[in-house]
């Protein structure tokens, strides 16, 4: 099978790489506080309240938050922003056609801390040099054709 991407997807993988930074970012900053935490509720037992009756923003046991539970908020936020992640991420291993285990180590971007910022410039870096790979390929047999044309 060839990889990397065909010459018509490049510019949908342009702008999916675009998208993958993007998403790559705030998956990372989420997993950050998701990491914050998960240390503040399973090491001090105590949950993130906003706007309840002990401030903006306070540490509460969480059988005793009346308004906002921002921890489980960041749960679900990071939980559908890191499918969102992953659909990027699969839509690039489908449209650049690198390895499933590429794809399975680019997956991990969004379950290790610190992970996603490296991968959002590793991997754009990674796909443009396919992009001018396929670049490369199609101007060199793009440029016999158009030589036997003028002839």
């Amino acid at each position: 099978m060839p990889t990397g991407p065909r010459f018509e997807d490049v510019p949908r993988v342009r702008m999916l790489l675009r998208i993958f930074r993007v998403s790559a970012i705030i998956t990372g900053v989420l997993l950050l506080g998701l990491c914050l935490m998960m240390v503040f509720r399973y090491g001090f037992g105590v949950d993130i309240e906003v706007g309840g009756p002990f401030g903006l923003v306070a540490l509460v046991p969480p059988k005793e938050i009346t308004a906002v539970n921002f921890s489980t908020l960041e749960l679900i936020t990071h939980g559908w922003l890191y499918v969102l992640y992953l659909g990027l991420d699969f839509l690039l291993w489908r449209m650049v056609r690198f390895s499933f285990g590429r794809f399975l180590w680019f997956a991990l971007g969004g379950v290790i801390p610190f992970l996603s910022f490296y991968f959002e410039f590793r991997i754009p870096a990674y796909i443009q040099g396919r992009i001018a790979q396929t670049e490369a390929r199609q101007a060199a047999v793009g440029a016999p054709a158009s030589a036997e044309a003028a002839v």
